[in-house]
């Protein structure tokens, strides 16, 4: 390895770790080092390229807060028995293969399983533009399934039900889906001949 390669710094890490080697309470050491944090669900449904299923394992990415080696990265893997330690290129894209969210045909994986510790946010890390406009035409379907009018209902179903629509109505997608709401809402009274 060249001497400026092996000099790379970097602040987001990833490892592979498999349940049986892993020491007992491995979540809790990962947590109690203050860094921030992912760890996916458990791959039990992968298959490798010969058609054999994959070992059951966890992907974990840990992000510093500053640039480090990668033997800094290790010294922590090491204590949850990770295998392995790459850097990782891309934070979003490594996120979003924690479920495989851009490979259709891998097995895919809950985003709601993804483990965050330490101040960690996945959803605002995997987050692309294209989310918030298939979560509108999703509440604007399940609005219409459903015979939904009121802002506050759907918000509040979206709090308890679908984090993922909740955040898309509080961070910027309220003005749409009132707008719509008010519009449905004219035009069902106009087709039943209302006022």
């Amino acid at each position: 390895m060249s001497e400026k390669k092996s000099n790379y710094r970097t602040r987001n890490f990833a490892t592979v770790v498999y349940p049986e080697s892993a020491p007992k309470g491995w979540r809790n050491l990962l947590q109690e080092t203050f860094v921030r944090c992912f760890i996916s669900p458990l791959h039990d449904r992968d298959i490798n390229a010969t058609g054999e299923p994959k070992k059951p394992h966890y992907h974990v990415i840990i992000m510093f807060d500053s640039i480090k080696t990668k033997e800094q990265a290790k010294e922590i893997f090491d204590l949850i028995g990770g295998v392995g330690c790459e850097y990782v290129k891309s934070l979003r894209g490594y996120a979003r293969y924690l479920c495989h969210l851009d490979n259709p045909e891998k097995a895919q994986y809950k985003t709601d399983q993804v483990l965050s510790y330490n101040g960690a946010d996945y959803p605002s890390v995997i987050g692309l533009s294209i989310d918030k406009y298939k979560s509108i035409g999703e509440m604007i379907d399940f609005c219409n399934e459903n015979n939904i009018y009121s802002y506050s209902d759907l918000l509040m179903y979206a709090r308890k039900n679908k984090f993922d629509w909740f955040r898309v109505l509080c961070d910027n997608g309220t003005v749409v889906i009132r707008e719509y709401l008010k519009s449905k809402l004219w035009t069902d009274n106009l087709n039943k001949g209302g006022d």
